[in-house]
């Protein structure tokens, strides 16, 4: 059984900066892309940033790009998220997960608890 689990979350003013980290339990069958989602209360989740783990090819929600920064390393099947600049609006729980696609949440095979990221 694949466990993703993220850390990093926290409380922090606007402006502030934190790093999101998600490591896989074990090898992800066709996990060809590992990324990031964020739900706030009373909103549908949203994709947030995405890498593929055969390259390099990165995407980014309009929202953060410029102050998100998502990066990978597949020996320790683990990836992470560089929040910097952050906003109110960028309060939400932050999901870790691993699909076939980087598209949306719909191509995700797997899913992490979740991590609190609460900016004021």
């Amino acid at each position: 059984h694949v466990q993703l689990v993220e850390s990093g979350g926290g409380s922090v003013a606007a402006g502030g900066s934190l790093r999101l980290s998600c490591a896989a339990s074990a090898y992800i069958s066709r996990s060809n892309c590992m990324g990031w989602f964020r739900q706030a209360p009373g909103k549908e989740r949203e994709g947030v940033a995405g890498i593929y783990t055969g390259g390099t090819t990165t995407y980014y929600a309009d929202s953060v790009k410029g102050r998100f920064t998502i990066s990978r390393d597949n020996a320790k099947k683990t990836v992470y998220l560089a929040m910097n600049s952050l906003k109110p609006e960028d309060t939400a729980m932050y999901y870790c997960a691993a699909g076939t696609n980087c598209g949306g949440s719909r191509y995700q095979r797997y899913w992490g608890q979740g991590t609190q990221v609460t900016v004021s």
